[in-house]
């Protein structure tokens, strides 16, 4: 079967930027646009609005620079307007050599905005085009508002475009401005414009205000367009534009009659730096690059997916770069564990691996984000842990700290079958800590080992508030031992460590 190609225009670089709050650098323009054409493999790139500023036009000469040396300017294409030789002149200072010319689509702006007459309207667009051409740049035709146009005004926009197609342009982009189409509309109005005007080559431009802008794509090419505007991460005015990454994978899978010349592999990693640039966070459920999206947390789809893969689709991780991950946490049970182990390349008991769950539960029911770089820090307290007969328990312990009092402890603690308590103050609240335990302990007729060292590290990656590990050397009988303590609190860690020790000084 011979596949319809859809042309796909990126425009994060103009609407995309028109998110509130952000603005690109020239040089970040200029990455992401290389990205786009050199990884992602768009078709097209809208990148700027003309006449905006001295930055937007130093970036556009950037871009066009660029573009020219690797013979694909023809793929660079600027917002213009119905200015006379204003916009043209610009394009041709920056070297720009398509426009996309701004006109009005629906009765409505025409009058209301321009004041202008149908005819006055289409006149000064001929002229616009015309002087276009005489500068070698190609013109394509924006009609803005055209979905309300089409709902409110029909019979102008079809005058419209029974002029516009008799123009030298290239293609005609019809916008859904302000995000009001409904999916059953969308189909209806393009393939009644498509039907009359089959050799014209139409864009279909989404907006997500109503959350429809996937649905309407879809409903766009099933029309019949020939091309989609979209933008990195859904970015764009009020709700953004139709994201690329999910318009990309929903063609791919659900419209096989027709193909792209995306490269899905690229997607994840173009989001990403269109996010760090414009500090627009992606929610992380976003659909194909948001964090969690391949991500299992319920450990039942975990265990399905050891068992022939039960809760995978066809949104495979690696299409996009990326891979599959098991969630650590209370609901995710031996599966998501075994899971993570598999990635590292360990093998517990049945016996151990039942005590690495409860541990992880535990912490996920104190809310707390439990990662894979978090596992072999549980692994190590757990089985350390195994090897200690508990004999000393630490029952319960109250810190307290203020602005001009000295820290303070009051500490419970169980020595085989009796509990002691004891208060004390010190330099810090596990100072003091250890200052409550040295009175209990002089009470038994026992002096603690001398501390000669406290380190405290966290798992690598910086995105867990889960765990914070503290090993203490202890100097016991003219040798040094380590014991570790693991806990979201660096304060509690340390007393788990010192409750190891108290173990050993025991047995």
């Amino acid at each position: 079967m011979t596949k319809r190609r859809i042309e796909i225009m990126d425009t994060t670089l103009r609407d995309g930027e028109q998110t509130s709050g952000v603005s690109f650098s020239a040089s970040e323009k200029l990455t992401i646009a290389q990205l786009l054409l050199k990884e992602v493999m768009v078709d097209r790139l809208e990148i700027a609005s003309a006449r905006v500023s001295e930055g937007e036009f130093q970036a556009v000469k950037k871009i066009t620079g660029w573009a020219k040396e690797h013979d694909c300017l023809d793929k660079i294409e600027v917002l213009t307007f119905v200015d006379g030789e204003t916009s043209v002149n610009w394009m041709v200072e920056a070297g720009a050599k398509v426009m996309n010319l701004l006109t009005k689509g629906s009765l409505n702006h025409l009058t209301h905005q321009l004041r202008k007459t149908p005819e006055q309207h289409f006149s000064e667009i001929s002229e616009v085009i015309t002087l276009a051409h005489k500068n070698d740049i190609k013109c394509n035709v924006y009609l803005e508002d055209w979905s309300n146009g089409m709902r409110n005004s029909r019979e102008y926009v079809f005058q419209y475009l029974d002029f516009l197609t008799k123009q030298p342009v290239e293609r005609i982009l019809l916008p859904d401005t302000l995000g009001v189409l409904t999916p059953n509309e969308t189909y209806t109005f393009l393939q009644s414009i498509i039907e009359r005007y089959p050799e014209t080559h139409f864009d279909f431009h989404a907006h997500n205000d109503y959350d429809l802008s996937i649905a309407n794509v879809l409903e766009a090419v099933r029309a019949g367009v020939k091309g989609l505007h979209l933008t990195v991460n859904g970015m764009g005015e009020r709700a953004g534009n139709a994201p690329l990454a999910s318009t990309i994978a929903v063609l791919n899978d659900f419209v096989p009659e027709v193909e792209t010349s995306v490269v899905e592999e690229s997607l994840y990693s173009v989001s990403k730096i269109v996010e760090t640039f414009s500090g627009f966070r992606v929610p992380v459920n976003k659909p194909i690059v948001g964090e969690n999206v391949f991500t299992q947390t319920a450990g039942i789809h975990a265990d399905g997916d050891n068992k022939n893969n039960l809760y995978f689709n066809d949104l495979m991780p690696e299409r996009f770069g990326r891979q599959r991950k098991y969630a650590l946490g209370k609901t995710s049970g031996k599966a998501n564990i075994e899971k993570n182990l598999q990635e590292l390349g360990i093998v517990l008991s049945s016996d151990d691996l039942k005590k690495v769950t409860q541990r992880i539960i535990e912490l996920g029911d104190r809310k707390e984000m439990v990662t894979g770089e978090d596992l072999p820090y549980i692994i190590s307290d757990v089985l350390d842990s195994n090897a200690i007969q508990e004999k000393v328990l630490i029952l319960d312990f109250l810190l307290s700290s203020s602005k001009n009092l000295k820290p303070s402890a009051t500490v419970q603690i169980k020595i085989e079958d009796e509990i002691f308590e004891e208060n004390a103050q010190g330099d810090g609240q596990y100072d003091a800590f250890m200052n409550a335990l040295k009175k209990v302990y002089v009470k038994k007729g026992f002096e603690l080992p001398k501390l000669s060292d406290y380190a405290v590290r966290i798992p690598p990656g910086g995105n867990t508030d889960a765990l914070c590990e503290t090993i203490i050397t202890w100097e016991i009988a003219g040798k040094s031992i380590k014991t570790r303590g693991l806990d979201s609190d660096q304060t509690v860690s340390a007393i788990k460590a010192t409750q190891k020790m108290l173990n050993i000084i025991s047995e």
